[in-house]
């Protein structure tokens, strides 16, 4: 799971100890927790052709969260937040390409996407139905509660 979202061992288990603390079910908010990661959103939003391209893109400060330039893909974005691609960055070929491809995939619900503004919004913290990822979150529960 670790590798499957690019993160290290210590940034995983603070995700965890946060879920943890937060009421409710601790694996739903720890998968919530790593899908709102601004380098995951754009990947998801099909900004980006893996997690590691978004992570540069976000680093190299292509993206807006609303209206102020964010470089730190860990940055967890909440409902109500809008995305946005720096002016300058919509002439690179890179996003040429991406664009296409977001034009034909649609995001999860949890996002909204409006192709003719190039803005993003996201509209709610993403339900444990709409997270692809293949894994057992109880199992890392009661890895981590040890």
């Amino acid at each position: 799971m670790r590798r499957y979202y690019g993160v290290h061992e210590t940034q995983f288990r603070n995700y965890f100890r946060e879920a943890a603390r937060v009421p409710g079910q601790t694996g739903r908010t720890f998968l919530q927790l790593l899908e709102r990661r601004l380098d995951n959103v754009v990947y998801r939003l099909n900004l980006a052709q893996s997690r590691a391209q978004a992570r540069q893109l976000v680093t190299h400060r292509h993206f807006r969260v609303n209206g102020r330039i964010v470089n730190i893909p860990s940055y967890v974005v909440r409902a109500g937040d809008t995305i946005t691609i720096a002016p300058a960055s919509l002439k690179s070929p890179v996003f040429g390409s991406n664009l296409e491809v977001a034009q034909s995939r649609r995001p999860p619900e949890w996002l909204e996407w409006n192709d003719e503004e190039k803005i993003a919004k996201v509209l709610q913290a993403p339900p444990r139905e709409q997270i692809d990822t293949p894994v057992d979150e109880q199992l890392i529960v009661e890895y981590y509660s040890r």
